[in-house]
């Protein structure tokens, strides 16, 4: 239905939307009154009185739909009891847009804040835990107790918990963080000196070499994360700018408070040129309305989504679109790249819920390339405490014109196929094959010829994508040696090469070959993307292997107005300066980027 049709249409029922303000319009109403894109429909997936507080959802190698509902919030429960959260499981077969069949796999849990699914279990977000809840094939239901992987994340973060988990395509378990309290996060029994600190930020975890990290700090509450074609990362926020390009070890603008490391001087900034309310303090956008709607709704989002399906139009492949919680609506912004990162612009709003309900918290698309969004369905602002309705709650779909049937179970397939599935146009197969093979190579199940198949790949004449995904399935299979990493580093794509230099410096102790390579392209490289992923590799080697390549970086004074490379560069030479005074001011003397040789200054002086 077209954008002018339906706002005619809503525009004709003032009664509806007036009763609306005190009840949500009906689950089998609400998406007449939504406004979309011409050519797109959207379905009602699920509602109540079958789905109620959707916290999250995540899908499983079949398609189905794994939703997380939290009945905890606001009122964290903290007496280690079970609890009535619950974990359901949807599913369409027949592709009509609405679930045909449900089912509860989990029904005590507590504190839920976000899910995913792999390596033979669930895991969930259930505060003060990460944990991990097994499964057998082909079970709908646990196949034994939940095990705690990681604890210490703090329920004083109230509406900033920890949540929205994602597998990346480095084959780690990707999670966001908020900033209202600071958690002390490892394994059950570690000391508090032994733990690792991070309050708002995005963190990672390993899930079969057991490693926690945080991977950048900042923002407020993100509460949503995704990754382009080109394997880089964003992630949505509140009350500052609703956008960030995530870069690893980066430290980010915050709402307040200061960096865990004091001596960082400089925040990064949002990727986005624009705000979603009209200006003035960011309560003022509260409800959404006026001046404040044309400019997108509000400061508070959820949800993070960049398109690579393929039922949508191309001209969306790459967007990001998010969840605007004040402007009861899906955002949609456009990314353009600029030096060694990205500007995000504001495009019309995507979806229109025309219903003061709505609170969208996820969208993601699934394997037919349609989207689905979560609605929370409540009132109040982005967190409500003093009156919390959760009877409510609903799943959309959304899809350009008419989707066919499309039935997968990519656990049974063979590895041959899986492969085949990295080149597939739709990133939701991608994602699956990948993990299901890194599930697969760790159990030592991978058929031999698998590994070739992606060799061959790389050395054939391929698009950057096709070089970028195989890989990335290389080395999530612990297939991906140092001769390939070096011929990789001399890819003529230049995110190849940023990404073979983070997949080299994963584990901080590269060999000599390789660090001579990354001194020479810290010199040489013409691209400030490279220079990029050279500057945040600083902070994966020990000091001492830091400086030729920190000191070539340094020499680059065209890339002093970059809007990431210098604070990048910096926070890799921070902690050189005090271990070395006489050697860092000669670093300050041959620098070329002016804002690091500020800080450097400021750093010895201190």
């Amino acid at each position: 239905m077209s954008r002018l049709l339906v706002s005619v249409l809503v525009g004709c029922l003032p009664i509806s939307l007036a009763w609306a303000q005190d009840a949500p319009i009906p689950p089998a109403e609400a998406t007449r009154h939504m406004t979309v894109p011409e050519g797109f429909h959207v379905s009602l997936f699920a509602g109540e009185p079958d789905v109620a507080q959707p916290i999250a959802f995540a899908f499983d190698d079949r398609g189905r739909l794994w939703v997380a509902e939290c009945y905890s919030y606001p009122n964290w429960q903290t007496d280690g009891k079970p609890g009535r959260d619950r974990i359901l499981i949807f599913d369409d077969p027949d592709a009509t847009g609405h679930f045909r069949t449900r089912k509860v796999f989990a029904d005590n849990l507590s504190n839920v804040s976000g899910l995913e699914i792999g390596f033979g279990g669930v895991w969930v977000c259930s505060t003060p835990n990460l944990l991990f809840v097994p499964m057998k094939q082909g079970e709908d239901k646990p196949s034994g107790p939940a095990r705690v992987m990681l604890d210490g994340w703090s329920l004083e973060a109230k509406h900033n918990v920890f949540n929205r988990l994602a597998w990346g395509p480095d084959g780690w378990l990707y999670g966001c963080n908020g900033i209202l309290a600071t958690s002390y996060v490892g394994k059950p029994g570690t000391p508090t000196e032994q733990r690792t600190p991070i309050n708002c930020g995005v963190w990672r975890y390993h899930p079969t070499r057991h490693v926690f990290e945080v991977f950048a700090w900042g923002t407020t509450n993100p509460w949503g994360l995704d990754w382009d074609d080109d394997g880089q990362m964003f992630i949505t926020n509140c009350v500052l700018k609703h956008l960030w390009h995530v870069v690893q070890g980066a430290h980010f603008q915050r709402m307040y408070g200061v960096d865990l490391n004091p001596n960082v001087y400089g925040l990064m900034e949002s990727c986005a040129d624009h705000i979603h309310w009209a200006g003035g303090d960011w309560t003022l956008s509260r409800g959404g309305q006026g001046e404040h709607s044309k400019a997108g709704g509000g400061h508070a989002h959820a949800g993070c989504m960049v398109y690579l399906g393929d039922n949508w139009p191309d001209n969306y492949r790459n967007a990001v679109f998010m969840c605007n919680i004040h402007g009861n609506r899906v955002n949609h912004d456009t990314l353009e790249r600029k030096g060694s990162g990205y500007v995000a612009h504001h495009a019309p709003d995507f979806l229109l819920a025309n219903d003061p309900w709505f609170r969208g918290l996820n969208c993601a698309y699934g394997p037919d390339g349609g989207v689905f969004v979560s609605d929370w369905c409540d009132t109040g602002e982005c967190h409500n405490y003093d009156r919390v309705d959760r009877s409510n709650g609903r799943i959309y779909k959304v899809v350009y014109g008419q989707v066919g049937l499309i039935r997968v179970d990519l656990a049974h397939q063979p590895d041959a196929q899986l492969a085949a599935l990295e080149m597939h146009r739709n990133d939701w197969f991608v994602r699956h094959a990948r993990r299901l093979l890194q599930e697969r190579a760790a159990s030592g199940e991978l058929e031999p010829q698998t590994v070739p198949g992606f060799r061959r790949v790389l050395h054939d004449n391929t698009t950057p994508q096709q070089e970028l995904r195989a890989m990335w399935a290389l080395h999530s299979i612990g297939a991906l040696d140092e001769n390939e990493r070096l011929a990789l580093l001399d890819s003529p794509h230049e995110y190849v090469r940023g990404w073979a230099i983070q997949l080299s410096l994963e584990t901080g102790s590269p060999s000599q070959s390789i660090l001579g390579k990354l001194a020479h392209m810290a010199a040489a490289d013409p691209s400030p993307v490279v220079r990029l992923y050279l500057a945040s590799g600083l902070q994966r080697l020990p000091l001492e292997r830091r400086w030729a390549i920190a000191g070539a970086l340094a020499a680059h004074g065209e890339d002093a107005s970059d809007q990431n490379i210098p604070l990048m560069l910096w926070y890799g030479i921070e902690p050189l300066v005090p271990s070395d005074r006489e050697r860092a001011a000669e670093l300050l003397v041959r620098c070329r980027i002016p804002l690091v040789r500020e800080y450097i200054a400021r750093r010895i002086a201190q």
